[in-house]
């Protein structure tokens, strides 16, 4: 086919995504076609090639990606570009990363991405080892030497045990995971969670959860009923991405809106929401977060909002309570404090139920449970929502069968199975989709936490070892945080807020703006990427990084009769008694270690050795030491052996195995 032809093609195809296309876009796609023609003029006729490969759902598209018997080569064209700019090798390298996770005819084969800029000198063709994973560096060509380096490629590889077949490749399951601001922004758009839908097999735990909800709100309706449906789930499931499903999915008509007490997570989400809408900026960027401010609301302001107005009815029929376990209990409710006047009267569950009632008919209130994430005083639990349900009897509740047998009795919903109370499985998310390439993260971090060293070592070792590495260096965390961070991906640095002697390790600023740290990139000394502040479990819970750096602190350490919990109190580490204070502390840092989607790196400082004449008492080394230890006993690995980006485990066939029909 002509390089006319091809370009007009590549436009025809462009106008039926009602898409505007720019002369010099085409011209661009005809210089592209020519290129391509003559560097693959001695190609094998089965090797396929495929122009403006969408990365649907993750709002990307490859200029080529060429797939040979023997590799799957990711082209990014930069036409009359006269060298090879940082930025753009790092976007060919994220297209190739994008494949190679998310793919399934990617996963076991080489994925290697290349940036053509086309007036650039001639670079060398020096080929690093070419084998399964996306190879490192970018590799380099200009118009004239892209025949070469594919040639060179394919003598790099050698003929294959077992050849990749381009048109099974191209059939293959495509499935990424987003991460929560991703989502929310193609649900903005009106995107279904559906299309969104994660990158293995067991996503349809998502999808049908989803379903579920819906199911729930659509009894709810044809039967005009009030009801509570609570979903439950583990750290990184998507419980998030199930309420904004709601929020801005097919239920948008009634107004509904996402309510909760997470002030950072509300801040970011309606910044990207509003930067998205509205890139440059000025007066359509503020309505778009005016938009934003609609649909993503603070849950205590809503409540504080309508018990101050008695006789009137919300807008919304549908609302979702995010990290509905830590709603307040009446006694944190209705305390005043120095930066408040509570107008509470009784506990938010409780208040929450007399709002929702008000409507004439059908509301629903979708409560998002998680496990294991409480870390507040006055966090009321499942067990305050049973209570207030029992006590009225215009609700009903569903729910899975989890509430019902969590161990401690606060987060169970109610004893025994009350008639208000109907029973379906499908509203607990049990696999973890923020991590991409491990689904052990959860459950090792469990078992860290318990301090069951053999049960996190068993785990591990099962999963072919776990994302998780350690290092005593703050200078190698912040160059083993960069060498993971290939492509796009963004990292950060986070600690506990109760780390207070991590100031004197050189670690004391915590982040002074959520949102600019979340959605800047560097080089903006303020974003994440600069690893100059940390974000606390306030400012992270419900967000996420795809590499985390996780500096550890004094107020949770290894004793001989297992983790200990601490408070700093004047110049002071003070012995945390009280188990409800003791579990928030372990939940700090169960959110913060899984607060990643690939790797996570655990700076555990060295501390002050006791010989030293300025020995620090508050920072003694031999407690450092201790909790590394018990770290890598459990199957953390060291960072200095680490090779980033590490290698996928052994292939997976279940992986991307198709639904069930």
């Amino acid at each position: 086919m002509a390089p006319r032809d091809v370009a007009a093609r590549l436009a025809y195809a462009q106008v039926g995504r009602h898409a505007s296309v720019e002369l010099t876009q085409r011209n661009a796609w005809e210089a592209e076609a020519r290129i391509l023609l003559a560097a693959l003029e001695e190609a094998p006729a089965g090797w396929h090639l495929l122009l403006e490969c969408d990365l649907l759902r993750l709002e990307k598209r490859i200029d080529a990606v060429l797939v040979t018997d023997r590799a799957i080569l990711s082209l990014e064209f930069k036409h009359g570009a006269q060298r090879f700019e940082a930025a753009d090798l790092r976007q060919a390298e994220d297209y190739a990363l994008d494949l190679h996770d998310f793919h399934a005819g990617s996963r076991l084969h080489p994925v290697v991405p290349v940036l053509v800029a086309t007036e650039a000198p001639d670079p060398p063709l020096d080929l690093p080892f070419l084998w399964h994973g996306v190879t490192d560096p970018v590799l380099r060509a200009n118009a004239r030497t892209l025949g070469a380096l594919i040639a060179a490629v394919q003598a790099g590889i050698g003929p294959p045990a077992r050849p990749l077949d381009p048109s099974a490749w191209e059939a293959a399951a495509y499935r990424p995971v987003p991460t929560v601001l991703e989502a929310a922004t193609l649900l903005w758009r009106r995107n279904s969670v559906a299309e969104i839908a994660a990158a293995r097999a067991d996503a349809p735990n998502l999808t049908r959860t989803a379903e579920a909800i819906a199911r729930a709100i659509a009894t709810a309706r044809a039967e005009d009923k009030h009801v509570v449906v609570f979903v439950t789930g583990i750290p990184g499931a998507g419980k998030t991405l199930c309420g904004l499903n709601v929020v801005f999915g097919a239920l948008r008509e009634h107004g509904a809106a996402f309510l909760t007490g997470n002030v950072p997570l509300v801040e970011v989400l309606r910044e990207a929401l509003a930067r998205d809408a509205a890139p440059e900026g000025g007066a359509t960027r503020t309505q778009a977060r005016r938009r934003a401010r609609d649909a993503l609301q603070n849950v205590h302001r809503f409540l504080e909002h309508y018990v101050l107005r008695p006789g009137e009815v919300p807008e919304a029929r549908v609302i979702v309570f995010d990290e509905a376990q830590r709603a307040w209990d009446a006694a944190q409710a209705t305390r005043d404090t120095q930066r408040r006047v509570s107008r509470l009267s009784t506990s938010e569950p409780a208040h929450t139920l007399e709002i929702m009632g008000r409507h004439a008919g059908w509301s629903v209130i979708v409560a998002l449970i998680g496990n294991g994430q409480e870390i507040n005083t006055g966090e009321a639990g499942l067990a305050e929502w049973g209570s207030v349900i029992a006590a009225d009897p215009r609700w009903k509740a569903v729910a899975a069968p989890r509430v019902l047998s969590a161990p401690e009795a606060a987060q169970r919903l109610a004893e025994g199975h009350p008639a208000w109370l109907r029973l379906d499985p499908d509203l607990d998310l049990t696999v973890p989709m923020r991590s991409v390439r491990d689904a052990a993260g959860a459950p090792w971090v469990d078992a860290v936490l318990s301090g069951d060293t053999e049960a996190a070592r068993t785990v591990a070792a099962e999963a072919g070892g776990v994302p998780f590495y350690i290092t005593r260096d703050p200078d190698a965390l912040r160059m083993g945080l960069r060498a993971f961070c290939r492509g796009l991906r963004r990292t950060g640095l986070v600690a506990s807020a109760g780390a207070k002697r991590l100031r004197a390790e050189g670690l004391g600023v915590q982040v002074p703006d959520i949102a600019d740290w979340f959605l800047r990139r560097w080089p903006d000394i303020r974003a994440s990427e600069a690893l100059e502040t940390f974000a606390t479990e306030y400012d992270c819970q419900g967000l996420e990084l795809d590499v985390v750096g996780l500096a550890w602190g004094g107020d949770f350490i290894r004793v001989a009769e297992g983790w200990q919990a601490r408070r700093f109190s004047g110049n002071a580490w003070q012995v945390v008694r009280g188990a409800e204070e003791q579990r928030f502390i372990r939940n700090t840092y169960r959110v913060l270690l899984t607060r990643a989607r690939y790797e996570t790196v655990i700076w555990v400082p060295r501390g002050s050795p006791v010989e030293d004449p300025f020995h620090d008492r508050t920072r003694p080394a031999a407690e450092m030491d201790a909790i590394a230890a018990h770290l890598l006993a459990c199957g953390a690995r060291p960072l200095e052996e680490a090779a980033p980006p590490p290698a996928l485990p052994s292939p997976q066939p279940s992986l991307f195995a198709e639904e069930p029909a």
